[in-house]
Order: structure tokens, then sequence, then C-alpha cells
């Protein structure tokens, strides 16, 4: 449920941004009467969100032996991908969100008007939904259906509430330190969906296992165990992985863990040079 619940509330946290941005921005420039254009963009990318991911999910039960295998594990590979290209983009991009947002508004406003505001809301929400629907596709192959359901309503549900405090309270949220914590979280989550979506790869003799247990600790904590299947959830834990598993899910680290301190490095130096 917690693997879920994180990236849904994640997910909601930056549509409800990107749209508390864009009403901010009518309220400013006195255009409130183009509200109503951005929330019927929110409610279709929305319906259109469910539908993709009712859809993915509808794919993903055709499928049965080899075919399921290789459907799972490129379902998590790609998850993973879209979810890594996420944190480094939020990494590199972060501060100058709601700087490109607020333009954006304005030039929509002042060109297009109503269909232009719209498309610019109905394309934000729905690259959010698109995404949040393959995550949580790839969570539930690694878990319960239902825990999934749960932890995402109440992730979005929390979502909701936090983008009314922002916007509509005195309350604020420190979204750097937010976004942060998040980002490390996520990235675990990431290191699991290669590392399941090789397993699964694997198991369809799509990439060879090089050596088939590396160890095998299920004796221990076995993952299909509830202890198993929360850490094969959160993780991707495997109690017996093959050498191809572990090799992608080190090498995932080396590589992710590399850019993003050089990427550091670089906002560190800016900040330094700037000041």
């Amino acid at each position: 449920m917690f693997p879920s619940f994180l990236l849904s509330l994640r997910e909601g946290i930056e549509a409800a941004l990107i749209i508390g941005i864009i009403i901010g921005v009518l309220i400013k420039i006195q255009r409130e009467e183009l509200k109503p254009v951005v929330w019927w963009g929110v409610a279709i990318a929305i319906a259109l969100s469910i539908m993709f991911g009712l859809g993915l999910n509808l794919i993903g039960m055709e499928f049965s032996g080899q075919f399921e295998e290789v459907f799972e594990g490129i379902a998590m590979l790609l998850a993973a991908a879209i979810l890594t290209w996420m944190i480094l983009w939020m990494q590199s991009r972060g501060g100058e969100i709601q700087r490109d947002l607020e333009a954006k508004t304005a030039h929509a406003t002042l060109n297009r008007g109503g269909t232009a505001l719209f498309f610019l809301a109905f394309l934000a929400v729905f690259r959010e939904g698109v995404e949040l629907a393959l995550f949580l596709l790839a969570t539930r192959l690694a878990s319960d259906p239902i825990s999934v359901l749960i932890g995402a309503v109440l992730g979005l549900g929390s979502a909701i509430l936090l983008g009314w405090m922002l916007f509509a309270t005195t309350r604020r949220l420190n979204l750097r330190n937010f976004f942060q914590v998040t980002n490390v979280l996520l990235l675990f989550f990431a290191a699991g969906m290669v590392a399941y979506g090789v397993h699964e790869l694997i198991e369809a003799s799509w990439i060879p296992p090089i050596i088939e247990n590396v160890w095998d600790i299920n004796h221990i904590v076995s993952d299909k165990s509830e202890v198993g299947s929360i850490l094969k959830a959160l993780f991707g834990y495997n109690g017996n992985p093959a050498l191809t598993e572990v090799l992608a899910y080190l090498g995932y680290f080396a590589v992710i863990g590399t850019i993003i301190l050089r990427n550091q490095r670089k906002h560190v130096k800016a900040k330094a040079i700037a000041v």
C-alpha cells in the first residue's frame, strides 16, 4: 500500500501545484472568468487517465505464460524509466516550474484565451495521470491489487488536502524538503522495479540469469511471506535472485547516483557563481 500511496501523493501534489499556479495567475491578472475552463481541462484529463489505467490493466490480464512475464517485465522497466526521468527532471528543473507555468498561463490568456488555457491544464494533469497509471500498474504486478487501490485513493486524497492547504490557507508545505525526501524513496522503488522487470524477463527467457541463484534466504524471509511481499512491493525484494537481477539493481544505483551527484555539484557551483 505504501508505494502506491507515495506515488499517488507525489503525482497528486505535482498536479495540484500546477493547477494552483494556473488559478493563481488568473486571479492575479483578473481573468477569473476563465477558471471553469481550467477545471474542465482537469476533469477530462482525470477521466481519460482513469480510462488509460483501466485499459492497461485489462491488456495485462489478457496475457498468460511467457507473454504475461514479458508484459510485466517491460511494464516494470518502462515505469522505472519514467520514474527515474521524473526524479532527475525535478532535481534539475524543480525551481523553475512556477515561473515557467506563470509565463505559459499569461501567454495563453493573451493569445487564444480559453482553448489554450484548457489544453495547458489538460496536458499538465493528463501527463501526471498517465505516469501514475503506469506506476500503479507496475506496483500492482508486485503487490495486492486491493492494497494498491487503497494506497492510491489515500495518496490522492492527501494530495488534494495538501493542495488546498497550500493555496487556501496560511499553512505552507516545504516543497523542497518534500521532493528531496520522496526522491530518495522513489529511487529505491525505481531500483526495485528494474530488478523485478529483469526477473520477469529472465523468467520469460529473454535475458540470461548468468547465475541462477546468487543466494537463497527464503528460509529466513520468504518473498512469498507477508513481510517478503511488502519488501517486494517496496524494493523489488527477491529471496533468491539471479546474478543479472543483482547487477541490474546495483548498476541502477551506480548510474543514477552518479548522475544525481553530478547534477547536485553543478547546482551548487551555479549558486556559488550567482552569489
